[in-house]
């Protein structure tokens, strides 16, 4: 690929590795092979998918907190592996997670953090029949939650009532890759059969698909911000890994065609800055980090533009972006990314570089806010909003806490998961088979008396 870069401000990012006094130590990803970050972030915690010798788990550092964690008190109330991960958009102490053992919970952290280990969730997400590998919270509509699971199916969740609203039938395959649109009003899936969906989850409906990368290995997509535009990653029939470009309004083509990005096996996470229109692309097993400026208002085959990457000879086994309010306007920083490698946990601080110590309004527009545009009750009833904006001059001021009320469901009809309804099904089917042999030998005895 061409690395021609038109005139830009953001020519000069950069990230330097950070100094093992400002990295996080003892950490213990998770083993499992399934295709998601891992790791997540906003401007309080740091969350990881911890790896535990059964069950699933989930371990917490506060940001800033440097230093040796050896002994993280951790989220374990999963019977299986946890396999997604994501953060309250307007809560920064509620956290969700989805699990081989079917079920989605809603996790709250004291601000305090906790200090031993918690295994009652706030909530508790039931409805999928296979493993749970994707969950987003919506990023304009309060406790509105979706979820993929294996079965196939989108669910779209109250979390205050544990209510599944709406389900979402027709992909051909596991969803691999699942986010919310800039108004969160659709969601854009890239699934196993190697096609896109736009799905509108209200109407239940898949509005649009199309078949994308023709490679066999796992691909992500994501919505390009403001723009109403959907970036998509994946691998091509060589096996090289290449991006996409497309326009739900003429979804059967691609706006950009797939360009190859190089021949390397890891999944790449797309982390799209809308603030700043530049796309972060941090492959598992890579080092380094690739990132390139979008234009939308170019010509496709001048829409993106490569810029420079972060270098490093330490692989990384997951990746996590924090939200822009988290980031050091002081220092210019435009994008924060935590890389994890081998038992630390880096934060990657993106910075343009400049001398004035005066804000920086040109590269610091207005970011999402913390606080919701709808309620949950408008949002589920059809109502639209972009998202509410906030300036960062002077650093993001966060609201005061706002505390949700969880109305659990009652257990008395408690779900199995799949582990356990295998295990139901097998003593079943053994009761079921002697049972039969306890009637052949009563008919047996019967056809013997009646001689």
């Amino acid at each position: 690929m061409a690395k021609f870069v038109r005139q830009s401000k953001y020519r000069h990012v950069f990230a330097a590795t950070p100094k093992r006094d400002n990295a996080y130590e003892g950490v213990k990803l998770t083993k499992q092979a399934w295709d998601s970050n891992f790791i997540i972030a906003n401007p309080k915690w740091i969350a990881i998918a911890w790896q535990v010798a059964g069950g699933g788990a989930v371990g917490t550092m506060k940001v800033g907190d440097f230093g040796r964690h050896d002994n993280v008190p951790l989220f374990s109330g999963h019977k299986g592996p946890v396999l997604d991960l994501d953060f309250n958009p307007f809560n920064d102490n509620v956290f969700a997670t989805a699990s081989e053992d079917c079920f989605s919970k809603i996790w709250v952290i004291p601000d305090a953090g906790i200090k031993e280990n918690v295994e009652e969730a706030a909530q508790t997400l039931k409805g999928h029949k296979r493993k749970v590998g994707a969950i987003r919270f919506n990023p304009v509509a309060e406790n509105i939650v979706a979820t993929a699971g294996q079965d196939y199916d989108i669910r779209i969740w109250d979390v205050q009532s544990g209510e599944c609203k709406h389900t979402v039938t027709g992909h051909g395959g596991i969803i691999q890759s699942m986010e919310w649109n800039y108004n969160g009003s659709v969601i854009v899936t890239y699934c196993k059969d190697k096609k896109l969906r736009l799905v509108d989850v209200r109407a239940q409906n898949i509005v649009a698909e199309v078949e994308a990368h023709q490679g066999v290995k796992g691909a992500r997509a994501c919505y390009m911000g403001k723009h109403d535009l959907v970036f998509s990653i994946g691998f091509g029939k060589a096996a090289q890994r290449e991006y996409a470009i497309w326009d739900p309004k003429k979804f059967g083509e691609p706006l950009l065609a797939p360009v190859s990005v190089d021949n390397s096996s890891g999944v790449i996470a797309p982390f799209y800055d809308e603030d700043s229109d530049i796309v972060f692309l941090a492959g598992k097993g890579d080092g380094n980090v690739r990132y390139y400026e979008v234009v939308p208002e170019e010509e496709p085959k001048k829409m993106i533009a490569y810029l420079s990457q972060y270098g490093s000879n330490d692989s990384g086994a997951a990746y996590g972006a924090a939200p822009k309010r988290a980031c050091d306007v002081s220092a210019n920083e435009i994008m924060r990314i935590y890389k994890v490698t081998g038992t630390q946990a880096q934060p990657l601080q993106f910075v343009v570089p400049r001398k004035s110590e005066l804000f920086q309004d040109d590269i610091f527009p207005p970011c999402r806010s913390d606080e919701p545009a709808l309620s949950s009750a408008d949002w589920l009833g059809g109502q639209n909003a972009n998202p509410k904006t906030k300036s960062l001059e002077g650093g993001f001021v966060a609201r005061a806490p706002q505390s949700t009320e969880f109305v659990k469901k009652d257990d008395e009809k408690k779900e199995l998961s799949e582990t356990e309804l295998r295990k139901a099904h097998e003593e079943l089917t053994k009761r079921v088979a002697y049972l039969e042999a306890e009637l052949a030998k009563r008919d047996a005895q019967i056809r013997e008396l009646s001689k």
